[in-house]
């Protein structure tokens, strides 16, 4: 354990401590059981190390990864019993979808050392519960980490401490941004490329992520659902497929015949990749059980995937469609419209260019354009990036 305990010091003092995610500030931190979940890279492993240095006690905590050669030999269970006798109160497992049969051990942690609090990271495939042969819902409470909004990447590439808008404000267009020299539409254009991240102004990012999704597709997914390696390729070349096809309508009969995938196993496939953060899934609106909603498109997670894995220029419309969606669904509810792209709260939203008229959506009795390259509010037509402020 002492090497762990290295391990652990010696990330605590590589810890950038610049800036600290607002999300931090969105969970409740005195649970005794806390699912930290989040596609690679969005920085759970850094506001994990970041939320130690701030709060805890040193001497009582431990933070550790799951693949660490230390649980070659030993198990989860083992470990934080061993450390509650040495006086230990908080255990920090990060990639815990690493460890095999994770959720017995962590379970048996709860139960048993009812004085130890656990906070465990790892991959969103881990909210489906599949495969897992111990139900923690009851135990565990959950969050997902999103990507950085705009807001966010703007104060971490300037040093800047803009504040979030509410919806409301963002259509008067009221957002905290500074003007004068600095121009919203050069930080956006830089942003929809390479700013989802917070490892965004690291060299050769774009091939970076395009691993990360890669260990993400070829790995974690198919280890955890324990697929043979032909299921596992198939799966890397939906994804393809899927992210050159953005927004996709499912058509799960024809996608399965050009794959060579079977009818039934194909909505799984996606449904792993939708809880995996690379896609998110746009549903109808529908007055019944959310979850009973039908997908109406499919999208990428965000636009920084489509310039790292798309083998064209990535589509203009389909970026704007894929942000709104991602920063939006974080807050609010969204689905799609019967007369347009998306509705919030019976608001109708048409997304695209500077010229977009109000043609599609004259029907609607609350409707706003969304366009790209415009720096300010006027009337119903908003700006697409003052919508990256709503987190």
């Amino acid at each position: 354990m002492e090497k762990l305990y290295d391990s652990f010091r010696l990330a605590l003092e590589l810890t950038p401590m610049e800036y600290v995610r607002s999300f931090h500030d969105r969970i409740n931190w005195k649970n005794r059981l806390i699912g930290l979940l989040g596609q690679k890279g969005v920085g759970k492993s850094t506001l994990l190390l970041q939320h130690i240095r701030n709060f805890d006690n040193i001497d009582e905590t431990l933070y550790v990864q799951a693949d660490d050669l230390y649980f070659a030999g030993h198990g989860l269970y083992e470990l934080a019993y061993d450390f509650l006798k040495k006086g230990g109160k908080k255990l920090y497992i990060d990639e815990i979808h690493k460890y095999k049969g994770w959720s017995t051990e962590i379970k048996m942690i709860y139960d048993r050392l009812p004085l130890l609090s656990v906070v465990y990271s790892g991959s969103s495939l881990l909210a489906l519960k599949k495969g897992t042969s111990a139900d923690l819902s009851r135990r565990a409470i959950e969050y997902t980490m999103p990507v950085l909004s705009f807001r966010e990447y703007l104060n971490i590439n300037n040093k800047w401490g803009l504040k979030t808008s509410s919806l409301d404000d963002i259509l008067k267009g009221h957002v905290d941004f500074p003007y004068g020299e600095h121009r919203p539409l050069k930080y956006y254009s830089e942003y929809i490329k390479n700013g989802c991240y917070p490892f965004f102004k690291e060299e050769d990012f774009h091939l970076r992520l395009k691993q990360a999704i890669n260990e993400t597709v070829e790995h974690d997914i198919p280890n955890y659902a324990e697929m043979p390696v032909a299921s596992a390729v198939k799966l890397k070349k939906l994804m393809y497929v899927l992210a050159n096809s953005v927004p996709f309508k499912p058509n799960y009969s024809k996608l399965a015949r050009d794959l060579n995938i079977g009818r039934n196993q194909l909505p799984d496939y996606i449904e792993y990749l939708e809880s995996s953060r690379i896609f998110n899934a746009l549903k109808e609106k529908g007055t019944g059980d959310a979850i009973m909603q039908k997908v109406e498109k499919l999208y990428l997670n965000n636009s920084n995937i489509a310039y790292a894995v798309s083998d064209t220029k990535p589509d203009e419309g389909s970026i704007r469609e894929t942000m709104f969606l991602t920063w939006m669904q974080e807050v609010h509810s969204i689905t799609s419209s019967r007369i347009s792209d998306f509705e919030i709260e019976g608001i109708t939203f048409e997304v695209g260019g500077k010229n977009k008229k109000d043609n599609q959506v004259k029907e609607a009795n609350i409707a706003y354009l969304v366009k790209d390259n415009i720096e300010y509010a006027f009337g119903n037509s908003i700006p697409i990036w003052m919508f990256g402020f709503v987190y």
